[in-house]
């Protein structure tokens, strides 16, 4: 260590690295930022990227005036923070750690006696103690006596990162019996919420068992929404009643789970086990709901054959851009397997070059339609007026996913609703 601010490597410049390299060099450290795509370091250098934040451009921008540095290779620096991906393989039913190891070996490149290493990627259990260490320790130093190995996860909500990023809790751990002090201290510095110590190893498994106790939750929402439909019940008003008990807080059910964390981390627990029957009964219940949501529009139109539908919603949730495991393409892709002969898809957040379907206008994509499914719960479908699609659709079916819609306001205009 040095007696000034000491100097941070970020490794991986996505969605997690770049806002955590922002608001560490806007914190007053000296930050280098290191991608292994060549292209992406690129733009950053000329203050360019396509993650859309509430205020990241500015801040990025801030950043690279005040303390970032983005650079083509890894630099020498007191602490070094691992952010880069680890897809999960659906097809080998396990997650891809080759961008852990890649780092891991361009750390151990460039690490001196006294280091920090912090990976805060989301990983299956012991990836930090085992595999990382493994590949850092080829630098000849050791993880419990030559420089400090340590994990501490991202809980950010996308659309809200940055503000996530510093006022959220965090957890750090360390392997080796190292202490956790100088992890502490490094967060502390820009982090309001408490920070929380552990061994690498359990502070995994937190940010893992979060996403996994939501997802699960879900799939309990969306469970009774099936059931609620088997009894002809409002599927929100008795969760909301339910809910009025002390203990019992049942979130809301929808049209499948979207996102890189929730429908991902949990099966980052079933890595090299096969004991959490639970959690993949939840990933298959809430990746059924799309076909859930299929099946409501079948049984208000007959046979799909023909049918022209549009989609309100690309993005997996509401006041944002980002299309990661939406369920919107899988619900796209199930009605044209129904033979739905024109699917209109439309956003006001998502741009059509980033997707592999062309979007409309929300006024051309009900033109003539036959129904309108409400995906995406985004603000402006809220203050949506039957009148708009009773003047453009040639049918009078709407599906409400989100049930963002006044049911009473929209059949008294002659609608047919069904919410999930």
């Amino acid at each position: 260590m040095t007696d000034t601010e000491p100097r941070i490597c970020v490794h991986g410049l996505g969605y997690v690295g770049l806002p955590t390299a922002a608001v560490l060099a806007n914190s007053g450290y000296e930050v280098y930022g290191f991608d292994a795509d060549p292209d992406h370091r690129s733009d950053l250098m000329k203050g360019s990227f396509d993650i859309e934040e509430p205020d990241l451009d500015r801040f990025v921008r801030r950043a690279l005036k005040d303390g970032l540095r983005i650079v083509s290779q890894p630099q020498e620096a007191e602490f070094h923070v691992i952010c880069v991906p680890t897809p999960y393989d659906k097809d080998l039913d396990r997650t891809d750690l080759s961008y852990v190891e890649a780092a891991g070996e361009a750390v151990a490149a460039e690490l001196r006696e006294g280091d920090v290493v912090i990976l805060s990627s989301t990983v299956p259990p012991g990836t930090t103690a085992g595999r990382l260490r493994d590949v850092v320790e080829r630098s000849g130093l050791s993880a419990s006596e030559d420089f400090v190995l340590g994990y501490s996860p991202e809980t950010v909500l996308p659309g809200n990162t940055l503000t996530e990023l510093r006022e959220n809790d965090r957890i750090v751990g360390t392997v080796g019996g190292q202490p956790t002090d100088r992890l502490v201290a490094l967060y502390d510095s820009f982090v309001s919420g408490d920070i929380r110590t552990a061994d690498a190893t359990t502070a995994e498994f937190v940010k893992l068992i979060q996403n996994a106790y939501r997802d699960t939750n879900i799939a309990f929402a969306n469970e009774i929404a099936k059931l609620a439909h088997e009894f002809g019940i409002d599927s929100r008003e008795a969760i909301a009643m339910a809910n009025e008990h002390p203990r019992v807080e049942i979130l809301r059910p929808g049209p499948g789970v979207g996102g890189h964390c929730i429908p991902i981390d949990p099966l980052f627990l079933n890595h090299n086990n096969d004991i959490p029957m639970l959690i993949e009964t939840a990933r298959r219940v809430n990746d059924g709901m799309p076909e859930f949501v299929a099946e409501l529009l079948s049984a208000a139109l007959g046979d799909l054959e023909g049918m022209r539908v549009a989609l309100l919603g690309v993005a997996y949730k509401g006041g944002v851009s980002d299309v990661r495991e939406t369920p919107s393409f899988v619900i796209a892709e199930g009605l044209l397997e129904r033979g739905v002969d024109e699917l209109r898809l439309t956003d006001p957040y998502v741009n059509s070059d980033d997707i592999g379907y062309e979007l409309s206008s929300l006024e051309e994509s009900l033109d003539e339609v036959d129904a309108a499914v409400l995906v995406t719960d985004h603000p402006e479908y809220g203050a949506l007026s039957p009148q708009t699609f009773a003047d453009r659709m040639s049918g009078d079916v709407i599906v409400d996913t989100r049930a963002m819609l006044d049911m009473d306001r929209w059949e008294a205009a002659g609608f047919d609703v069904y919410q999930v």
